[in-house]
């Protein structure tokens, strides 16, 4: 949604760019186009929790990136006036296990704020989502592009919303195995191990589709994500979790005019600034504008993983730090010095907090003697910088 206040405050100031402007242009930007109230989330009718991010929109000339509503009592209501109450959790989340909505019945958003305003979303009906059929991939020469297959045969569907959570399996360029433990170089313990990670991230993209123009409600490869040969993500093992939400045409509207306004503003011949008409109004104030559309819907979720052995062998995936090994040995010999030599690693790995991580064992010529380590630094050697060793429950 942070893209969408950046977009608020461009409408409000009324600007526009064009290229071949020579003289620059550098807008104010008032601060009373700011701090508007940005609601994430949609009530889960079904046996997920509900999560609902509120914030504050803040000015594009400001030092803070995002401001988190706190304190807010936020509850969903019915048309019997049945309440769910939506506990914080902190940083701006509200969260509560499944709620066991019925079906047949309307509901709403209701936000009270520490600040003393009140907001309501308009009483939906609860719009089931249909199961994802498939998630698939395409392998193109530049990378994946990962697409999802769905359909609903009663076709009450027609508007689809996807969002996505990515986790892959990567390690570090060399493979440490040895450490110090501040007086000697050591063989690490398994629990040491800083070779193989994981990482995750969620999509920031927004991802819409629509089956109202065809005679059947069937969704046939809708393009979630892409990833680039290049990617780390394709190193080991990669996973992606894709949730699916059914929507009305109302929030459809809503979504693919964020869309627009975000992600397609780049020359006078894309689409131009629209107004966002979210379905949560603030009741204190009628005239003060609300980001985000609230649906009722049981989001529908399936999750594929693709190793490295089901890719091209072209694919390769690039490592993001520039990485050389070194020699260091226990007696480096200084010519026409009165030292004789100098003890490279006593010196450069083990003293505590090095950045330099030996890797391997170094021997003389024909000999079991060790006479040094290779080394090389943290970057290169320690996954965790970039990951978490722990791995997914989830994970297979």
């Amino acid at each position: 949604m942070r893209r969408a206040k950046g977009i608020i405050l461009l409408i409000a100031g009324g600007l526009m760019s064009f290229s071949g402007c020579k003289k620059p242009y550098a807008p104010s930007i008032g601060a009373s186009n700011s701090n508007y109230l940005v609601v994430e989330g949609t009530i889960n009718s079904g046996a997920d929790s509900t999560l609902i991010k509120l914030s504050r929109t803040v000015s594009l000339s400001g030092k803070i990136s995002s401001a988190p509503e706190l304190n807010a009592v936020v509850t969903v209501e019915s048309d019997q006036n049945n309440i769910y109450v939506i506990p914080e959790t902190g940083k701006g989340w509200y969260a509560a296990p499944a709620l066991g909505l019925d079906n047949t019945h309307k509901y709403r958003l209701r936000i009270k704020t520490s600040g003393g305003k009140e907001y309501l979303s308009d009483m939906e009906a609860v719009k089931p989502t249909p199961p994802i059929d498939s998630i698939g991939y395409t392998i193109q020469a530049k990378g994946l592009n990962i697409y999802a297959n769905t359909h609903d045969p009663a076709n009450n569907t027609r508007y689809y919303r996807w969002d996505y959570t990515e986790t892959w399996q990567f390690h570090s360029l060399h493979q440490s195995n040895f450490i110090s433990n501040g007086e000697e170089i050591v063989l690490r313990t398994p629990e040491q191990q800083i070779y193989d990670c994981f990482n995750s991230d969620t999509s920031s993209s927004i991802i819409v589709g629509s089956s109202a123009k065809l005679s059947q409600d069937i969704i046939y490869q809708a393009p979630i994500t892409q990833i680039v040969n290049t990617s780390e993500k394709l190193e080991t093992k990669y996973s992606i979790l894709i949730k699916q939400y059914a929507l009305t045409k109302e929030a459809f509207d809503f979504w693919q005019n964020l869309q627009k306004n975000s992600e397609k503003l780049g020359s006078i011949f894309d689409a131009q600034p629209t107004n966002l008409n979210g379905n949560i109004h603030c009741t204190t104030n009628p005239a003060e504008p609300v980001i985000g559309y609230i649906s009722i819907t049981n989001p529908q979720q399936k999750r594929v993983f693709i190793t490295d052995t089901q890719l091209p062998i072209t694919f390769s995936p690039a490592y993001p730090y520039q990485c050389e090994q070194d020699t260091f040995l226990f007696c480096k010999i200084i010519p026409q010095s009165t030292l004789g030599c100098i003890n490279q690693v006593q010196a450069d790995l083990i003293p505590p907090g090095s950045s330099t991580i030996p890797t391997s064992q170094l021997f003389a010529p024909g000999s079991p003697t060790v006479i040094g380590y290779l080394g090389t630094s943290v970057e290169c050697t320690d996954c965790t910088i970039r990951g978490t060793k722990k791995q997914p429950d989830f994970w297979r």
